[in-house]
């Protein structure tokens, strides 16, 4: 017979999910309640109001959608591409390419911009190819490349679009909550992130916002949007204002707690107070790791502070590091994807997961396993390092 299913305690320090909140478990574990009953209502405009202010925006096209990030990403493409439509999609790591494919399968035409990886997105190749044409619709690019640990100015490829009139589309799936991102300010005009990251609450769910601009594309679409379930015409009589909403579909009511929660505790935070958490802890396991002998594979100029690149040693076996981690400490942090497979870590330090307890931990955990692994690694030093950091900081 199949019994309940309890699964292991584990620490998450690897590109996502990271380690979800005590409160946020508990607010998930409330009495469900129908997703039209007014109280879940008031609840949804919240969850509107706390996204908003998560995200420096007042776009009233501000919500989840009831799905993972990569729904989050489809809802803006299926909206704002149509067949014909030229797109440049920049590619520095795996989610680039998923940009890609999105475009191409709604009918678009995706010009390529491709960087190396575990660099950033060259904004004069973006702008060359601006340059060549004169009919561009949509720039697409990966703010936090979360197969890399690259971050890419946000800013500057936003700024370039508005000057040559596209639109921008960008995916803050590893961003929010992590390091600066300002959608008003920078002019972005949509944008897709996910909660089992910086945010960390349970995975499942895609904030996404998209500006005027956006919307007036989307109205002037001369085709039905090819997706009923991400249409943002229809959701949003279900996600728009007032009591009287048109039922769309049925709401993860549960995981909506989960999320409302998770941003109350980041509200409470302060949004600038976490970007500082996640630099100060990075800060300290990067000189961890660095007195230990290891070297970051990402230049410090464009590197992310939630998701660690780190360069494997010679000679050490790492899929084996990494379950002996797993089995010996209950730690998880994640192998490279693509290119970067076999060659570096990706070890995370995302919301709940960016605590001091993290740090030394993952510290501790692999200085023993590589030792144990005869890697030639400086014994005693990565944690005296880190404390070092903490101790300046105070």
């Amino acid at each position: 017979m199949i019994k309940s299913f309890h699964p292991p305690l584990r620490t998450l320090m690897g590109p996502g999910p990271s380690d979800v909140h005590p409160r946020v478990l508990a607010a998930m574990a409330r009495p469900t309640i129908g997703h039209l009953d007014p109280a879940f209502i008031g609840m949804m405009d919240e969850i509107k109001q706390l996204l908003q202010y998560a995200l420096r925006t007042d776009n009233p096209l501000t919500m989840p959608v009831s799905a993972p990030g990569s729904a989050g990403m489809e809802a803006c493409f299926v909206n704002l591409v149509e067949p014909g439509d030229k797109v440049i999609v920049c590619q520095n790591g795996v989610f680039g390419g998923r940009m890609k494919e999105n475009v191409e399968r709604f009918g678009g035409v995706a010009l390529m911009v491709e960087d190396v990886w575990g660099t950033a997105v060259s904004v004069d190749k973006v702008r060359a190819l601006m340059e060549q044409h004169d009919d561009i619709k949509i720039l697409a690019f990966v703010h936090a490349e979360t197969s890399t640990g690259v971050c890419s100015d946000a800013q500057a490829l936003c700024r370039l679009a508005r000057d040559y009139g596209c639109l921008t589309v960008v995916d803050a799936v590893t961003s929010l909550g992590g390091i600066q991102l300002e959608v008003d300010q920078w002019g972005i005009d949509a944008l897709y992130s996910g909660t089992q990251k910086c945010l960390s609450a349970p995975p499942g769910i895609s904030p996404v916002t998209f500006s005027e601009r956006a919307l007036s594309k989307v109205g002037k679409r001369t085709n039905r949007i090819p997706s009923w379930f991400l249409d943002k015409t229809l959701v949003m009589g279900y996600w728009g204002e007032g009591q009287q909403r048109a039922y769309h579909h049925t709401a993860p009511v549960n995981a909506l707690y989960g999320l409302h929660e998770a941003l109350v505790m980041l509200q409470e935070e302060g949004i600038e107070n976490a970007w500082q958490r996640h630099a100060l802890h990075h800060q300290a396991l990067r000189d961890g790791l660095e007195a230990m002998g290891l070297k970051m594979s990402v230049a410090a100029d464009i590197r992310l502070p939630q998701l660690n690149s780190v360069s494997i040693p010679e000679g050490v076996r790492e899929a084996e590091v990494r379950g002996h981690l797993l089995d010996a400490y209950g730690l998880e942090i994640g192998a490279g994807l693509g290119a970067l497979a076999g060659k570096v870590w990706r070890i995370g330090l995302m919301g709940t997961s960016c605590t001091r307890r993290h740090v030394m931990l993952c510290l501790d955990a692999l200085e023993n396993t590589l030792i144990e692994q005869g890697a030639d690694v400086a014994s005693g030093r990565a944690a005296v390092a880190a404390a070092a950091v903490y101790a300046g900081a105070k």
